[in-house]
């Protein structure tokens, strides 16, 4: 609406009156109009409030940023607290792959369960092929397989240790990929132990999967090289996983192909399970020194 110039508009406290004046066929005329203080005071808060979250987003981002630090990660510890764990390599190895290293508690539990399992499996596995064959089954007795134990076997398990330990000691340095599998496999397991639990998580898995793959699956192949390399592809093929590559399965089929021979030639058990046991413990053990070795370096 327009107001004449001699027209006096009360709009209440609230309001204020602004006047503008133009040039309109030739008389001069005023336009009033009501503008609020809320208004006012509600945009100058919503340019703040934009301008406030344009800002803490860029903050945010920057963040983001700088806290990104290759080769490590965290680690939920046995006490439930956070910490950075460092994954650098140790000398000679080319590993970029990050793994999450689980607690101390949870390796323990993992590795007494499905030693277990496996202890259970081998054992159904075996009763159930005495029972078909005892029947007249064609299927072959697995318990033809002893825990029986002669002095010649000591230097049967020293080979397959020497053998075994130096062979992976080589590869170690010789070829990357498999060094980068090992370590992988080796910092999601023995990183949060303490130096004892290693003969327990060196013993558990080389017992009980002895027991499965060498006392229970391998002579219902028959017990000869077939039947060993057999095992041992299925004892490989198994262990892909953990950050592990073809390379370690590689290996994996390899070594298991070696237990199984020493099963055929000795037909025990007994010698497969300690040598198998022993090259854990070895292995476990020269990681474990090497890792701290390389953390005290960095300290000094």
């Amino acid at each position: 609406m327009l107001f004449p110039l001699s027209m006096e508009v009360k709009l209440g406290s609230n309001f204020s009156c602004i006047r503008l004046s133009t040039l309109l066929q030739g008389r001069r005329r005023s336009y009033l109009f009501a503008s609020s203080p809320n208004l006012r005071d509600n945009f100058r808060k919503g340019f703040k409030t934009f301008a406030s979250k344009k800002s803490e987003r860029k903050r945010r981002k920057d963040s983001e940023v700088q806290q990104i630090t290759p080769l490590t990660e965290k680690v939920i510890g046995s006490d439930g607290e956070e910490a950075i764990a460092n994954t650098e390599q140790p000398s000679g190895t080319t590993s970029g792959i990050q793994v999450e290293v689980a607690s101390r508690s949870a390796v323990l539990q993992a590795c007494f369960f499905t030693s277990a399992a496996l202890l259970l499996l081998g054992v159904l596995i075996r009763q159930v092929s005495h029972f078909a064959c005892i029947n007249g089954l064609p299927i072959l007795d697995a318990t033809e397989v002893k825990f029986g134990f002669e002095i010649w076997h000591i230097e049967l398990v020293l080979a397959l240790v020497v053998l075994i330990s130096s062979s992976r000691y080589i590869l170690l340095k010789a070829w990357p990929d498999f060094a980068e599998s090992s370590e992988a496999a080796n910092q999601q397991v023995l990183s949060s132990l303490d130096p004892l639990d290693l003969v327990l998580v060196a013993f558990l898995p080389g017992i009980s999967e002895e027991f499965l793959f060498r006392g229970g699956l391998m002579p219902i192949f028959g017990l000869d090289w077939k039947s060993a390399l057999a095992s041992g592809a299925i004892f490989g093929i198994l262990h892909l996983s953990g950050g592990r590559k073809y390379s370690y399965t590689i290996w994996a089929t390899i070594v298991g192909f070696a237990y199984g021979l020493a099963t055929v030639a000795s037909s025990s058990l007994v010698v497969p399970m300690v040598s198998h046991s022993l090259n854990n413990l070895i292995g476990g053990l020269f990681w474990y020194l090497n890792s701290n070795s390389i953390s005290e370096e960095k300290l000094k």
